[in-house]
């Protein structure tokens, strides 16, 4: 049986995962395997802004920091566990894409806004003379698209996400 989510192919002896993106750090690469295992648990074909915003707050500090922690940040990541036994089950075996984006065809195993997300963090970074995204660009990335699933969660959560968006603009990580 094939994986619904492409794995990354081993590159040399030792098992170590071919990063299929050298734009990504350790860090990001630990946000994007944790969003692909999120992606197989709940059912998911794809990796979304959600699966994406989740890991993200599971990895990054820097990241759960802009939610102030507290309550907030405990809202926020209810509905993210909530995703696989509520609402996010009408998502399953659908693709995220809010059609504001052009489509990546490009895109292993990610849905079309979080594949656009990829490529806007990894912008974001250069932009500002980095090699590499890390966990505040991908943050502002998945917010970018009003349509975007991480939108819908941040909603929910009672976090304007405009607001959080408008905020990240021009904020340089911590660790730069």
């Amino acid at each position: 049986m094939q994986p619904r989510i492409p794995r990354q192919s081993v590159s040399e002896p030792g098992g170590h995962r071919a990063d299929p993106d050298v734009r990504l750090g350790e860090e990001l690469a630990a946000v994007v395997s944790g969003a692909r295992r999120r992606a197989v648990r709940d059912g998911d074909r794809q990796i979304d802004t959600a699966h994406l915003l989740h890991s993200l707050l599971e990895h990054d500090p820097e990241v759960r920091a802009v939610f102030e922690g507290g309550p907030q940040l405990a809202r926020l990541l209810a509905y993210l566990v909530q995703r696989s036994i509520g609402y996010g089950l009408r998502w399953q075996g659908s693709v995220e894409d809010s059609g504001a984006v052009p489509v990546v065809t490009e895109a292993d195993g990610l849905s079309p806004l979080a594949a656009g997300a990829m490529e806007y963090a990894h912008e974001r970074a250069a932009g500002r003379g980095a090699d590499r995204a890390n966990g505040i660009d991908l943050l502002a990335a998945v917010v970018t698209d009003p349509g975007a699933r991480a939108v819908e969660v941040l909603t929910r959560a009672g976090i304007d996400a405009e607001a959080l968006r408008t905020g990240l603009e021009g904020r340089v990580p911590d660790n730069y």
